[in-house]
C-alpha cells in the first residue's frame, strides 16, 4: 500500500504526512511532521523539531506541543533516538517516557528503537535521510529508524526487525512497514565510492548512471530490499515517495538549504485507549 497523504490543518494549522499501510490500524497513532503550524521563524519557519539545529528552544517546545497535540500524543510521551549514522537499536521501555524534552535521552549512538508499550511515542528525526514505521499487529509492537546512506547499507532496517523478532517474537510476515519522506533518487547525487558500495551491497538496480553527470543512489529501494531480506512481505513494504530536497516548502532538506534548516520529525505511538 505505496503512497502517502498529507492532512488537512489540524488543530493549530498543523498539517502532517501520514501513509495508509499504518492508518489501516486505528490504534496507532502516526506522522511525519511538515513545515506547517509551528511557531519558528527564518530558516526554521515554521514547525521545527530540532532543539539542536539554533532555534530558540522555546518554540521547538511549543513546536513539539503542537504536532503531538494534532496526531492525539499525550505531552510527555516522547522518546527520542539519539542519532549518530550507526545501526544501533535498542529497546525502550515506560521509564524513557518523555525522554527528549522532559529529560535527556539516555543512550547515545542509538538510530532505533522498539518497543510494546502503549503509550510511548517512538520519534525519529530526518531532514534527507530515511525514516522507517514498523508495526506488528499481532504481537502489538511498534518500531522507527533512521537510514542514512551508511544505516541504510549498515542493515538497520533488518536490525529493527531482528530486534523486534528477539524481544517480542515478532513474526516478520506480520510486521507492516512505511519508508518515509527523505531525498529520492532523482535527488540523492553520491560520489562514486559511495555508488560503489552501494552497488556491491544492493547491485545495479538501487543506482542511476544514465541521464546525471554523477551517479544517484535509490534509497527507497535500497531501504525495501533490506526489509525483504529481513522477511517482511512486500506488499507490507510502502514507499511514501516524497522526495524532501524536490518539496522544501513543505519539508525541511539538508541539501536543499545547505544544511541550513530545521528538523523533521516521525512519531509512532501504540494507543493505551486501543490497547
Amino acid at each position: 500500500m505505496d503512497g502517502y497523504r498529507i492532512t488537512e490543518p489540524l488543530s493549530d494549522g498543523v498539517k502532517v504526512v501520514q501513509f495508509p499501510e499504518l492508518l489501516q490500524f486505528p490504534e496507532l497513532r502516526h506522522g511525519f511532521s511538515t513545515r506547517e503550524g509551528g511557531v519558528s521563524s527564518g530558516i526554521f519557519a515554521s514547525m521545527n523539531l530540532g532543539f539542536e539545529r539554533g532555534d530558540e528552544e522555546a518554540n521547538v517546545r511549543e513546536n513539539f506541543r503542537r504536532i503531538m497535540t494534532a496526531l492525539d500524543i499525550p505531552q510527555g510521551a516522547e522518546v527520542f533516538t539519539k542519532q549518530t549514522h550507526t545501526t544501533n537499536v535498542v529497546v525502550v521501555t515506560a521509564e524513557n517516557r518523555g525522554t527528549g524534552i522532559e529529560r535527556p535521552v539516555p543512550y547515545d549512538d542509538v538510530d532505533g528503537i522498539v518497543t510494546d508499550v502503549p503509550g510511548l511515542a517512538l520519534t525519529v528525526f530526518c531532514s534527507d535521510c530515511v525514516p522507517i514505521w514498523f508495526y506488528d499487529p499481532v504481537r502489538r509492537a511498534i518500531g522507527v529508524c533512521h537510514a542514512g546512506w551508511r544505516g541504510t547499507v549498515g542493515g538497520i532496517a533488518g536490525k529493527t526487525v531482528e530486534l523486534m523478532k528477539e524481544q517480542y517474537s515478532c513474526n516478520p510476515t506480520d510486521i507492516h512497514t512505511a519508508i518515509g519522506p527523505s531525498i529520492g533518487p532523482e535527488c540523492f547525487e553520491v560520489g562514486e565510492e559511495v555508488a560503489v558500495v552501494f552497488e556491491e551491497r544492493f547491485g545495479a538496480s538501487v543506482v542511476v548512471r544514465e541521464g546525471y553527470p554523477k551517479p544517484h543512489v535509490d534509497l527507497w529501494k535500497a531501504n525495501a530490499a533490506v526489509l525483504a531480506e529481513a522477511g517482511v512481505p512486500r506488499d507490507q513494504i510502502a514507499i511514501s515517495g516524497l522526495c524532501t530536497m524536490c518539496h522544501p516548502d513543505l519539508l525541511f532538506s539538508h541539501r536543499a538549504t545547505g544544511g541550513k534548516r530545521g528538523s523533521n520529525a516521525g512519531f509512532l505511538m501504540l494507543s493505551e485507549s486501543d490497547s
